[in-house]
């Protein structure tokens, strides 16, 4: 018939899971989606098992390295970075500025997913130091 228009094809953007225990950081699914986080709340005790807060440092600095083209705000990270450290290193670290140097964390590293996966073990290892 003249004037129709031919059938599109379907295009799924869902995703599927099944199975388990899943634990779920930022998703975002389609065209122009984005996923966008909340400030950083500390959750169970213990999710991040044999993870310290150290390593975690470390290894977002690593992470940094390996993303630098894709985070262009690094200094911020940087700075939020030793801020932790050096809180975590005092005898009696302040939760209140381990919190916000977290949330600040968690928002300069949008862009990348593993630095956000990062942040998020980070402030579950940072909860489990302070015994919360």
């Amino acid at each position: 018939m003249s004037g129709e228009l031919p059938e599109q094809p379907s295009v799924n953007h869902g995703i599927q899971q099944s199975g388990g225990h899943m634990q779920i950081g930022n998703q975002a699914v389609g065209r122009g989606a984005q996923a966008v986080t909340g400030g950083v709340s500390f959750g169970a005790a213990g999710s991040v098992q044999g993870a310290d807060a150290g390593e975690l440092l470390a290894l977002i600095e690593r992470l940094l390295t390996e993303h630098r083209d894709a985070l262009p705000e690094q200094d911020g990270v940087r700075v939020e970075l030793r801020r932790l450290r050096e809180e975590l290193e005092e005898a009696e670290p302040q939760p209140g500025v381990l919190r916000r140097a977290l949330e600040r964390l968690t928002s300069f590293v949008q862009p990348v997913a593993p630095l956000v996966v990062a942040a998020g073990q980070l402030a579950q290892a940072v909860e489990g130091a302070l015994g919360h």
